[in-house]
């Protein structure tokens, strides 16, 4: 089966990945956030502490980020560092504004976790597939792929686990269960389609 790689993508075609990728992601984020549920990764903390100290998503899912560039730096190149930063800052500031342009009246739970999940699983696809990492978990999940082998979608399920695990004791066990249901959605649609013998979306970047 022929493989792709970064190579193949155009600039505009990376920027469009960008912007189409971040939006579903920040959408997927404010649907969980409007339900009160959690979702996995870094966003996914950054929720729980958004629950339970009130201070604004956005903020904290930035800063949260903050160290993990030190490992995109070192080990996937300038050039995905920088991808990732700036598609951070686009979540983060998406997710701040996405409120004030969507509204729902009426938000059933269960909806939010699948569509939410779909979106984040998504978005999150879209990003990989043009070297562009979210942060935090994503770019350990991604740098244990390329590695390793080990799929990046498994390697997030593992970590959001723990990571759901904590929200025991801030969530409805209703909304925990939804939480987790998102979270598989969103985990599966990586390991199904960003598999490394059937699609290379990261490689070593020897100009970084």
């Amino acid at each position: 089966m022929r493989r792709e790689n970064h190579q193949h993508h155009q600039s505009y075609e990376n920027l469009a990945a960008l912007c189409v990728g971040t939006l579903f992601v920040s959408l997927g984020t404010t649907l969980y956030a409007k339900a009160t549920l959690l979702v996995g990764s870094i966003a996914g903390l950054a929720l729980l502490l958004h629950y339970v100290t009130g201070t604004g998503f956005w903020l904290l899912f930035f800063a949260l980020n903050l160290p993990f560039y030190v490992l995109a730096w070192r080990r996937m190149g300038w050039r995905f560092t920088a991808r990732t930063f700036v598609a951070v800052c686009l979540v983060s500031i998406e997710t701040r504004l996405t409120p004030g342009w969507v509204d729902f009246a009426v938000l059933n739970p269960v909806y939010a976790a699948l569509a939410g999940g779909g979106l984040i699983g998504t978005g999150l696809l879209i990003l990989f597939r043009h070297r562009i990492g979210l942060g935090g978990i994503n770019i350990l999940a991604l740098y244990l792929q390329e590695r390793f082998g080990v799929r990046a979608g498994y390697v997030q399920l593992g970590l959001d686990a723990v990571i759901l695990t904590s929200a025991c004791f801030v969530l409805s066990p209703q909304h925990l269960a939804l939480s987790v249901i998102g979270a598989i959605i969103a985990n599966m649609i990586l390991a199904m389609n960003h598999r490394a013998d059937r699609y290379l979306g990261l490689t070593a970047d020897p100009a970084g």
